[in-house]
């Protein structure tokens, strides 16, 4: 009797981002994947701001005729996108399609072929050959810069990263800032950082892609940069569709098609397990995004209502996060009006690019921490979290004015 041979297929999962260059950018892991995997389709979607989303990918990939879907989260570290919102997209999708098998594989991490990309990258900023470096650099700062979440085990990889950087190529000095939600930010860090007196800082975001992030870092390091010029700072590019990031995608792919043992829990297991357990809330209007560009509507079975064995979750739901901060203020030649007085409302139609949520993060009022960049257009989550108290603080520095305060707040 012979065996059925079932159609096998690729999904790479992203975030999503506002910025088109990074939309374009993400799809070259896809064609460089084909490249690997020329007998397998290959697709990739977003959960949220960009098209396609998660479910186009995953309807292109059936539409084929796939019947099982290697699904990799294209992602850095494991924060809460890769352990909550991709996994719950593609229980769901599973649920839906009878016969249709998903599984669902590691984040990127901190895998040989990444550190080498990283650090490809950093060779490639000082002008240096990779294949041939240098013994050391102990008169060069190294400054990574990691995405910043409110999930602590993502954080520390990132610090973790720094340190087996800096030893491999042998810096001066290394720490990590980061330019998300955690501390130290971007700017106080690099302000704090130069008084260390290194005549030469490699500043290197480690970020798989442009967007709006990307140039924030870029606008930081120039500040700095304008007012120390005594100091050589060296903007390393980020990683992008690097040979050996492709390299890391392609393992975590043959990782679940060799069922290759793990002596952790992966992720799909560990998010079935948190929401069997009731742990988990998740917003599936995530994937849910629709291209407001496109000129007919998508009908992709998506309901809102579903169930995960006795767990029936409802995201229809309304979560009015009613939040005022009622400022404005200037930082050298553009101004940033605040008048949050926003409404969210998740019970959206396709027309707009969907809202997102962030985990609370405990030390939202750390003086290193995001509240730094209030006034840079950080995300609108993030600033639902700040107390009015705060909020009246910082306005006042930025009115005021406040030696040493961080770039955010310079007039």
């Amino acid at each position: 009797m012979n065996e059925q041979v079932v159609k096998k297929g690729i999904m790479v999962c992203g975030h999503g981002s506002r910025d088109k260059d990074a939309e374009m950018e993400f799809s070259l892991v896809a064609e460089g994947l084909k490249k690997r995997f020329p007998d397998l389709p290959v697709e990739y979607g977003f959960l949220e701001y960009s098209a396609p989303n998660i479910h186009m990918g995953l309807n292109s990939l059936i539409n084929q005729g796939v019947e099982h879907i290697y699904a990799v989260p294209g992602m850095l570290f494991a924060a809460t996108h890769a352990k909550n919102d991709i996994p719950s997209v593609l229980t769901t999708f599973e649920e839906k399609n009878e016969g249709l098998e998903v599984s669902y594989g590691k984040e990127l991490g901190l895998q040989d072929p990444m550190i080498n990309a990283f650090q490809a990258r950093i060779y490639e900023s000082l002008g240096l050959d990779a294949d041939n470096p240098p013994a050391e650099l102990y008169d060069t700062m190294l400054v990574v810069v990691g995405r910043g979440t409110s999930d602590t085990q993502a954080n520390a990889e990132a610090a973790k990263l720094t340190r087996i950087v800096s030893e491999n190529m042998g810096f001066g000095w290394a720490d990590t800032v980061y330019s998300g939600v955690t501390y130290p930010s971007v700017g106080v860090g690099l302000e704090k950082l130069i008084k260390l007196d290194y005549k030469r800082i490699v500043v290197a975001p480690y970020f798989l892609f442009t967007g709006r992030l990307i140039k924030r870092i870029s606008g930081y390091v120039d500040k700095v940069a304008k007012e120390n010029p005594e100091i050589e700072f060296i903007n390393t590019p980020y990683l992008r569709d690097h040979d050996k990031v492709i390299d890391a995608f392609e393992v975590r792919v043959r990782d679940i098609m060799d069922n290759t043992p793990s002596s952790e829990e992966d992720l799909m297991a560990i998010f079935k397990r948190r929401l069997a357990a009731g742990e988990i809330d998740v917003h599936h209007h995530h994937a849910e995004y629709q291209d407001p560009e496109a000129s007919h509507s998508h009908d992709h079975g998506d309901t809102k209502e579903h169930s995960h064995d006795t767990h029936s979750h409802d995201h229809s739901h309304s979560h009015d996060h009613s939040h005022s901060h009622d400022y404005a203020h200037k930082h050298e030649d553009h101004s940033h009006d605040h008048s949050h007085s926003h409404s969210h409302d998740h019970s959206h139609s396709h027309n707009e690019p969907e809202p997102h949520s962030h985990g609370v993060y405990k030390h939202i009022a750390h003086p290193l921490g995001p509240r730094t960049m209030i006034g840079e257009g950080i995300c609108c989550c993030f600033m639902g979290q700040f107390p009015q108290w705060l909020l009246d603080e910082e306005k006042e520095r930025i009115d005021n004015g406040v030696q040493g305060e961080a770039l955010a707040h310079r007039k």
